[in-house]
């Protein structure tokens, strides 16, 4: 099986993400909330067209705070999806704004979207998947994975010999 370790090895795009943000725990609510956007956007199309449209994700999705995102309305939900910069689908457009809302709740109640995660404890990929649909829009069990393996939070981002490992487990040591 090819792993993605495999695939991003010496890659222009893959390569940067693979060896600077892949698995590293985050604690930042707007980087959370960009890879929550970019794994739903992902659905049904390839890693490296989502990596190659991030700046555009960035710029036309106020730089991911969800703060500014969860305010969006009408006009800004038109701007969207006339970007052709990004992905111009209406139910991952809706998704996002609403999952900006959400957010921003949990941060209102949890100081940050990472201590809400951190206060789901440990579960498995099977209870997070329930957990974040009980919470999100646009979340099946490949987001869902895909998003927590992004952010750390559930192994196998990264195959236990790869180089990236060693500087994840020493982000780990440091939270």
């Amino acid at each position: 099986m090819t792993h993605y370790c495999d695939i991003a090895a010496g890659h222009p795009v893959h390569g940067p993400y693979h060896d600077g943000d892949y698995g590293f725990p985050l604690r930042d609510d707007a980087r959370l909330f960009e890879l929550l956007v970019l794994e739903i956007n992902q659905a049904g199309l390839s890693w490296l067209t989502i990596l190659k449209k991030r700046d555009n994700f960035r710029r036309a999705y106020d730089g991911f705070d969800p703060h500014v995102v969860a305010r969006y309305g009408e006009s800004e939900r038109a701007r969207l999806l006339a970007d052709a910069g990004i992905i111009r689908n209406r139910l991952k457009v809706d998704a996002a704004i609403h999952n900006a809302g959400r957010v921003v709740e949990l941060i209102d109640a949890h100081g940050s979207f990472a201590a809400w995660l951190d206060a789901q404890g440990t579960l498995t990929k099977d209870e997070w998947v329930k957990v974040m649909k009980g919470q999100f829009k646009f979340m099946g069990g490949e987001i869902v994975g895909e998003f927590l393996m992004s952010i750390g939070r559930l192994p196998g981002a990264h195959r236990d010999d790869c180089p990236v490992m060693e500087r994840i487990r020493a982000a780990r040591a440091g939270d």
